[in-house]
């Protein structure tokens, strides 16, 4: 999970994934939403490929980026269990 919480701590790679959260793209689609190198936005797709919130296909000429939902449900399933979200676990408990 460190390294979720890691890929997610920057804005522009949360950026990527509100990106991917509209539809699969390319590194050259996605590159074109930012104002920084190519090899920046690369380094950001490896981490969050390396975090598992991203998956790659070839495709041609091009790899295509997609939004990996499981480890966002795992994500979400831990803000839950640890109570940070409404019903989890530390909510229901009594004091």
């Amino acid at each position: 999970m460190g390294d979720v919480f890691k890929a997610l701590a920057d804005p522009s790679r949360r950026r990527i994934l509100e990106l991917l959260a509209g539809g699969d793209l390319s590194a050259g689609e996605i590159a074109a939403h930012f104002d920084m190198a190519k090899p920046s936005v690369s380094h950001h797709l490896a981490i969050l490929r390396h975090a598992r919130l991203i998956t790659d296909e070839r495709q041609g000429q091009s790899i295509i980026y997609h939004l990996n939902l499981t480890v966002l449900q795992e994500l979400m399933k831990w803000f839950y269990d640890f109570g940070l979200l409404e019903g989890g676990s530390r909510h229901d408990k009594k004091d």
